[in-house]
């Protein structure tokens, strides 16, 4: 009876579900330390087939030409964009699995694979109208070569320069939307194998709760990036090229031209630094979501 009344005071302490939000933000601190430099050469390889021969030739020229600060072009958007969008992402996934618990999984200790994964492809969803205008600015930012060339002085000259000319939808500031979406939609492969890795480290190791989160965060976003990168491609070379007009179609426009121009080799391009970049940065951002959740007595799932 004792035991019963605990449980039900440390659920009457947790805190709600605003520390889902709360715990995104140190997510998303960690993620942009660790991973900017990473996304600078995917993005540039990306949506440059004639300057650089590989990741190596495209670091080599990056810090020629431009120094150490060439690989942080861009961050300013990502550090409050991935603040902003893994509060927001890792927030709504935090009481997703609470709603999907309370209202689906009433009589059942946890949830299993399938909830965590619908509750995954939500978050998803739900952070890609945020996602959408900070993409924008921070592959326009990124794919800047030289100051004589340079259009943008940086994230408010992009947000500025497109609502003046397209607005504020589909065919402006939202003109990623639809392709962070779709790419979005590979959180099923993320959340589900996150879980997976979770548990079996559970079951099966000794490690802290802190080194699970952290390799079960790492080896699932290699997981997701696997499966999400062609669509990444895509969306990266659809906002740094601006004769796509931002329609329903511009994403079907864009596969296509990737494909006549590259061939199937074309949605490969820079996975290599994306995939280095996948592991240590959100190994280093769930853990540092995971630890501020049991710290304030919440429940990730």
């Amino acid at each position: 009876m004792s035991q019963e009344n605990n449980q039900e005071k440390k659920k009457k302490q947790a805190p709600g579900g605003y520390i889902g939000f709360v715990a995104g933000v140190f997510s998303g601190i960690a993620k942009n330390a660790v991973g900017h430099p990473f996304d600078t050469i995917k993005v540039r390889l990306q949506t440059d087939s004639t300057r650089f021969t590989g990741p190596l030739d495209c670091c080599y020229k990056t810090l020629k030409t431009q120094g150490i600060k060439g690989f942080y072009l861009g961050f300013t958007p990502p550090l409050f964009g991935w603040i902003m969008m893994d509060s927001v992402m890792l927030g709504s996934l935090h009481n997703y699995r609470r709603l999907i618990k309370r209202h689906f999984y009433s009589d059942e200790p946890k949830l299993d694979l399938k909830g965590h994964i619908f509750a995954g492809v939500l978050a998803g969803w739900t952070v890609s109208f945020i996602a959408a205008p900070v993409e924008l600015a921070k592959v326009k930012l990124q794919v800047q070569y030289g100051a004589k060339n340079n259009r943008y002085s940086g994230p408010i000259s992009v947000i500025k320069d497109v609502y003046k000319q397209h607005g504020l939808g589909i065919n402006g500031l939202y003109k990623g939307l639809i392709s962070t979406l779709i790419f979005r939609t590979n959180f099923i492969t993320w959340w589900g194998t996150y879980e997976v890795f979770t548990n079996l480290m559970k079951d099966h190791t000794s490690m802290s709760d802190f080194a699970i989160n952290f390799w079960a965060g790492g080896l699932s976003a290699s997981c997701f990036w696997i499966t999400a990168y062609p669509s990444d491609v895509v969306k990266s070379y659809l906002l740094a090229n601006d004769k796509f007009d931002g329609s329903f179609k511009s994403w079907k426009l864009a596969t296509k031209e990737i494909y006549q121009n590259k061939g199937w080799r074309g949605f490969t391009k820079g996975f290599v630094p994306s995939i280095l970049r996948s592991f240590p940065a959100n190994a280093a951002a769930l853990a540092a979501f995971e630890a501020v959740l049991r710290a304030t007595g919440a429940s990730s799932s």
